[in-house]
Formats: structure tokens, sequence, C-alpha cells
């Protein structure tokens, strides 16, 4: 584990604990005599307190770590669903305990003898949960690190494999799904399953091309991988339909401009089989696009490499051979840097990601790479960094799970503590940027907040988060945890409050840095 300082954490600890001490919604602060924190402070509460929130759970605290002030306090220490402000728990803990330059580590073992360019059994994949072969984050371009696997096995004289392709070790026993996911969500890319080989982020693209003329088969391509998932397409090019049917949607046909051409397409996964069935139409020539989860994800992993070795010109026979066979390793594949990994999770917001970076911290801090191990590595740090025991309850590392609960106070503890780590960067600029990237892109464009906050978002039903770090007009940075619960009206009227705090925090002119 890698050093923490100590001061200004419990620095920060201490001037949070006073801004928390009781329930109301503001505390005083040596700043309360300057206008700006009191005007600030009154538009925050006519805002939280409008009618229209009546019913809601605001959860907000704002401070200054470096004068050592409470801005502002809201229901600081009680308990919100903190949705994917939980990737700020899981990602900050991950940087401190492993390092930003820690690499998920992939062993590639033979079992059986190698001679004359075959390998006289079954090549064993040694997964450790690498994240980081996917489209998103080898530039496009998924297939990249398992045909430099490839060529691994070409360099060590292998172009034949007698035996099978296995998925060998239990690097991550527990189960694929978080606790607490909800079932109608796990058919989403969002909710895909991880395991300990992992690929593309656990899902596939479906592209579905049309006929040339009504009632004309449709061909799908599967991608990343050509392979896998496996596609049973019931689908057809679609015919003409009456326009009144269709809802008036173009395109129209020339030669009845009463009628219309509609592609609607759905696709279902059969459980039994674990083949997807894609029925529906699609207008001739026409193109379309659909996500599906990869039914297995150890699966999707070999099959993609399956095929990444036949580029290379290395078959798989897949013969039967004894388990007693002596093994050799061959060789191991480095993931990118932790990171790369940290951008990739927290400025999309990818919560596979994160439940993997959880199970990693259990398999390299207990030797147990589950859930429930990442939990108590997390709890621990969490208790070290001056977070209340009864602040936090954690069910998984991204939020998904409807069982996480976060306190502001909890959040901002974090986001102080990991500023005094040595690569704090890292997780600085792996955040969101305001008007800029990642999920807060179209959020606070051409406001004094575009480009000065870093904050990571959270969404899920009834839940809508933002915290992280903002640098006011005079060059002061700001740590602000903005949570809300159970409110009744558009979820766009929270965002608009909360992007509002954060734009009145980027225009703040707090005086001289201490």
């Amino acid at each position: 584990m890698r050093a923490r300082a100590s001061s200004p954490i419990l620095a920060v600890a201490a001037l949070i604990a006073a801004g928390c001490a009781s329930s109301g919604a503001m505390r005083t602060t040596p700043l309360s005599e300057r206008s700006s924190v009191r005007a600030l402070r009154s538009a925050i509460d006519a805002m939280a307190d409008a009618p229209e929130f009546r019913n809601a759970y605001w959860g907000i605290l704002i401070v200054d770590p470096d004068a050592g002030d409470t801005l502002y306090s809201r229901n600081a220490g009680k308990l919100f669903m903190p949705a994917s402000n939980m990737k700020i728990i899981t990602g900050s803990v991950a940087l401190h305990t492993l390092g930003p330059d820690f690499r998920f580590r992939t062993a590639f073992a033979g079992r059986g003898a190698v001679h004359d360019t075959m390998l006289d059994g079954d090549l064993l994949v040694y997964g450790r949960g690498d994240p980081t072969i996917s489209d998103h984050m080898q530039n496009g371009d998924a297939m990249a690190p398992l045909h430099d696997i490839a060529d691994s096995l070409v360099a060590h004289g292998i172009h034949h494999i007698a035996g099978r392709l296995v998925a060998a070790g239990d690097a991550f026993p527990d189960a694929d799904l978080g606790f607490g996911w909800s079932w109608d969500d796990l058919a989403s890319d969002y909710s895909a399953g991880v395991n300990q080989l992992f690929f593309n982020e656990g899902f596939a693209q479906l592209i579905v091309h049309g006929g040339a003329i009504p009632g004309d088969p449709v061909s799908v391509t599967t991608i990343p991988d050509r392979s896998y998932p496996v596609v049973v397409a019931h689908a057809t090019t679609a015919g003409m339909v009456p326009m009144l049917a269709a809802g008036g949607s173009a395109p129209r046909s020339s030669q009845n401009p009463d009628s219309v051409m509609t592609t609607h397409l759905d696709v279902v996964l059969d459980t039994l089989t674990g083949a997807y069935a894609l029925s529906g139409q699609i207008v001739p020539n026409g193109v379309d696009t659909l996500t599906v989860v990869y039914p297995n994800q150890r699966e999707a992993y070999l099959f993609a490499l399956r095929d990444a070795l036949a580029d290379r010109g290395i078959t798989v026979d897949g013969g039967s051979f004894s388990d007693s066979l002596p093994v050799d390793t061959l060789f191991t594949y480095a993931s990118l840097p932790l990171t790369n990994v940290l951008a990739a999770l927290a400025k999309p917001s990818q919560n596979q990601i994160a439940e993997i970076l959880l199970k990693t911290l259990g398999l390299e801090q207990t030797g147990v790479g589950s859930a429930d191990s990442g939990r108590a590595v997390v709890t621990r740090q969490l208790l070290a960094w001056g977070a209340d025991s009864d602040g936090f309850q954690l069910r998984d590392g991204s939020g998904l799970s409807r069982y996480d609960y976060l306190s502001p106070t909890t959040i901002v503890r974090t986001l102080a503590a990991i500023r005094h780590d040595t690569a704090f960067a890292a997780f600085y600029n792996a955040l969101p940027i305001a008007g800029v990237d990642g999920t807060l892109d179209n959020r606070m464009r051409g406001t004094p907040a575009q480009g000065d906050v870093h904050a990571k978002t959270g969404s899920i039903s009834n839940a809508r988060s933002l915290s992280g770090y903002v640098t006011t007009a005079d060059g002061r940075t700001l740590i602000f945890s903005l949570l809300a619960n159970n409110w009744t009206v558009p979820a766009r009227d929270v965002l608009h409050v909360q992007d509002v705090i954060a734009e009145r925090l980027a225009a703040l002119r707090l005086g001289d840095s201490p």
C-alpha cells in the first residue's frame, strides 16, 4: 500500500466534522461574514427549499480545504443512494492502494509439450480481470491486444494447438453480477457482468443489413469479434405498410405515397441455447446497430482469442487432453496502466471497470478476488481517511446497486484525502470536466464552471449526484458533494440545481489563498 498523507487530511476531517455537527441546513464558518458566501448560502437554500422539492432529499457539503472552512452543509452526515458517485470511492482507493502504474496481468501457459510448431495439449489462460481489451481503450480495436497475444505465441514457435483454449484459475470466484442490481437492467450494456476474462466491456454490437428488396433475409455482423455471440436472424427486409399503421413515418413509397417502410428490430437472448434471436424488419438496404450483452463473459474472451489466433494462422483443434499433463508458463500479457483505466472508468462512468477494480482490490490485498473482499479493503481505507463507520454502506464498486449508501461527508473526505496522494493528478484528470468531456460534456457550457469543475456524476432512478472539485474565480480549490434522492419533478430540474451551484462556486471570489 502506498504512503498516505496525514495532517492535511485530518485538518479537512476536523472542519467537515464541525460543519456536520448537527442536522441543520447551515453552519457558521469563519467566512460567514463575507457577502459572497452569504449570497451563496441564500441561493442554495432558495433552490433546495423550493416548493417543487418539498418531498426531495438533498445532501450538500461544500468545503474550502486549504482555508479550513465549511462553506455550506445540508444533511451532510445523512446517507444517500450515490449512483455513480460510488466510483469516486472505488477509483480513489484503487489508485491509492494499487498505484498509478498498476497493470492487470494475464498469463498464458501450455499444458503439454511444444514440438514441431505444435502445442500438444491445451492453451491455458489465467485471467485477472484485465478491463482494457475493448474498443474504448484500444483506439477502436478491441482485437489488437489479442492479435498481440497471438503474435507472442508465434514468437514461441506455436502455430498449431492440438487441445483447447481453457479459462484456467479462479481469480474472481463470486458472482459476475453485483449485489442488488435490478433484474430489468441486465439486458443493458451498463449492467454486463464481469469475469476474470473480460472482453470489450462485456457487450457486442450487431450490425444488421437489410436486403435489396422487400422480403429478402437480413444479414448480421457481430463486432468487435466476428464469431460471438451467436445470432439467429428471423428478421426480414421491410415491405410497404399503410401510412396510418406506421404512424406516418418515412420513407414513403414513390409508387404508393400512402404507404411507408419502417425499421423495427428486436433482439432477445434464448437462455437455453445462449444465442440471440433477432426479429422484426428493416428497410431495404438499411443498416441498423443493436447492442447486446455477452451471455457468457469467459466465452466471449475465448471466442475472440480463437479468432485472433486464426488471423495469425494459428489453428486450434479442440482435442481432449489429460489435466495431469505438465504446465509451462509461456508468457504474460500486461494491460495498460491504472492511470489509463481510471480515465476509462470515470469520464464515461463505466460500471464494469468499477466492479473489476473492487474485486482486484480484494485479490491483490487479501488473495481473494471477490466483491466481499474488495469491500473490506475499501472499508479499511475509508476509515483510515477519517470516514465515519456509519457514513457509508458498500455493496458494489459502481453504484449500480440500490443498496449502496454514502453521505456527502464521506465523499468529501475521500476527495480531500486523495488530493494529497502523490498520484492525485491521475485521479483529477480522469474526472469529467464541465462543458468539456465525459458525462459533463454538455453541462455548464458557457458558464464560469466550464473547464473549472472536475466532478463525477451519478444517475440511477431517483438519484442524481455531482461531486468533485471546482476552481473559483480567484484560483481557490473547493471540494463539493451534491446528492439528491427521492423527488417527483423531472430529473432535469435536479440537474439544473446541481449545475447552478457548481457555476456559482466557480464564480466565487474568496480572497487570497491561506
